[in-house]
């Protein structure tokens, strides 16, 4: 068996423990209520399935699988001794890792939706066909999941030297720190994730620049890219900047910061980008926010 460190840094109180659980609901219930609420009417409402808003979707549904994979287990612990089995963990941290580079193929897809429909208008139609997009959306899910499990396979038979898991829930680069010896498969397959997904960010990086380039030559292209990329935009660098917090603090951070921040950093990703994301979506997008709008006084 396997000890995390949901218990620790002066949550031993039932009082302290309590409000915690409270807290912690209360936000997976935001969470579950926002995406899926978007989820449903992005589905429901057949005006709304355009290639953007179905990246969107998956968008969102991403969100919902990584927080599946945390809360769950995270509220147990909070009620119970916070322990987790081999095989526990490394399922834990299959569906953490997999659904943070599932969010970032999503989010290249809708780059380069946007860099179709502003840069190149006229093919637009042409290149975001019904079977192109089913294709892409399908290799978002299918690379993200299937390079997650070929690492996490690559531990599953490593002998561990320790059984204390000084996070909130399982990684596999805590895993390999607990193993006796290090595979060097499980080293390659790290070191070729992370070329890819780096990848995948320097393709957005350049797919903005070109399409900041082009929308200041129009005022047409840049109210379409005030429009629907900014709410991108933020969405990216939400999500960049708490996972890449957690990232670098993980592998090159200091243990002398207090286990409540620590903490804080480790779920970061898992708390703001799954709450943030239908509020800057629902609110920004035309379309999606006009269909909300319907539904509340519809209601009324």
């Amino acid at each position: 068996m396997l000890y995390t460190t949901s218990g620790s840094s002066g949550l031993n109180h039932t009082q302290q423990r309590g409000i915690l659980f409270c807290l912690t609901l209360l936000v997976y219930l935001l969470i579950l209520l926002g995406n899926v609420a978007i989820v449903v009417i992005i589905i429901m409402d057949k005006s709304l399935h355009e290639p953007m808003l179905i990246f969107l979707c998956n968008l969102f549904i991403s969100g919902l699988y990584g927080t599946a994979g945390f809360y769950p287990k995270f509220l147990s612990d909070l009620l119970s001794p916070h322990v987790i089995s081999y095989a526990g963990c490394l399922l834990q941290g299959y569906v953490i890792h997999s659904a943070a580079c599932c969010e970032l193929s999503i989010l290249a897809l809708m780059a380069y939706d946007r860099y179709e429909a502003i840069c190149r208008p006229l093919g637009y139609h042409t290149v975001m066909t019904r079977s192109r997009i089913f294709l892409l959306v399908f290799f978002s899910w299918f690379i993200p999941l299937y390079c997650m499990f070929m690492n996490t396979a690559s531990i599953l038979n490593s002998q561990l030297c320790g059984s204390h898991i000084n996070r909130l829930y399982c990684v596999n680069y805590v895993i390999t720190k607990l193993s006796c010896s290090r595979s060097k498969f499980h080293t390659g397959i790290s070191y070729f994730n992370i070329l890819l997904y780096f990848g995948h960010f320097i393709f957005i990086f350049w797919t903005y620049l070109h399409l900041v380039r082009t929308c200041q030559t129009s005022k047409e292209n840049m109210g379409k890219f005030m429009q629907t990329c900014v709410p991108h935009l933020i969405s990216l660098f939400i999500f960049t900047f708490a996972l890449l917090l957690d990232l670098m603090y993980m592998r090159f951070g200091s243990s002398d910061l207090s286990q409540d921040l620590q903490n804080f950093m480790a779920i970061e990703f898992l708390i703001i980008p799954p709450i943030l994301n239908p509020l800057i979506y629902g609110f920004k997008l035309t379309k999606i926010r006009i269909r909300i709008l319907r539904i509340v006084h519809a209601k009324k």
